[in-house]
């Protein structure tokens, strides 16, 4: 079954180059790869994980006190996930993703950080642990990860190959 939207058709999109770029590409395209490795272990569905991984922090604000990034006003203060799991559904139901793998992934960014939920637990989805445990494994302290640089060509190469690894098994677990 052929993939609907790829990986460089959301990279290459406006709205992603504006709200990723912001929130650190090299971090969401790390963790779409790591996404991707632990769906492949895990048997969940690796075209789901890599697109989640990489729009997990596409609802980013940068929190800024007198010019300097403030991470503990960001902890204080950030829903993300939350503004991050509409645009990203809106962006992939508009780029004519299937309409439930856009909920599915959607629901992926919304829960890969607990940073704004009350105590206690949620029993998470296979999809949503992948990519909350890809966006964990590749954190920095005082979130650092989100500055990381990448040039362009990078970047799309990196994106390149991981469409060429799903597109070369979307036949057989797609």
């Amino acid at each position: 079954m052929a993939r609907k939207v790829t990986l460089e058709t959301l990279f290459r999109h406006p709205i992603v180059q504006k709200y990723v770029g912001r929130s650190g590409m090299d971090h969401a395209i790390t963790v779409a790869e790591k996404a991707f490795n632990i769906a492949i272990k895990s048997g969940v569905n690796p075209d789901l994980a890599a697109k989640a991984g990489l729009l997990h922090d596409i609802g980013h604000y940068q929190w800024y006190t007198n010019g300097k990034w403030d991470y503990q006003m960001y902890k204080q203060n950030d829903i993300h996930a939350i503004k991050g799991a509409a645009r990203a559904h809106k962006l992939l139901v508009r780029s004519g993703e299937d309409l439930e793998n856009a909920k599915e992934i959607a629901l992926a960014i919304l829960l890969h950080t607990d940073s704004y939920l009350p105590e206690g637990s949620l029993e998470l989805t296979p999809l949503q642990k992948v990519v909350a445990e890809a966006d964990t494994d590749d954190e920095e302290p005082g979130g650092k990860h989100h500055y990381r640089q990448i040039d362009q060509r990078t970047a799309l190469a990196r994106i390149q190959m991981l469409d060429k690894k799903l597109n070369a098994i979307s036949n057989t677990i797609i």
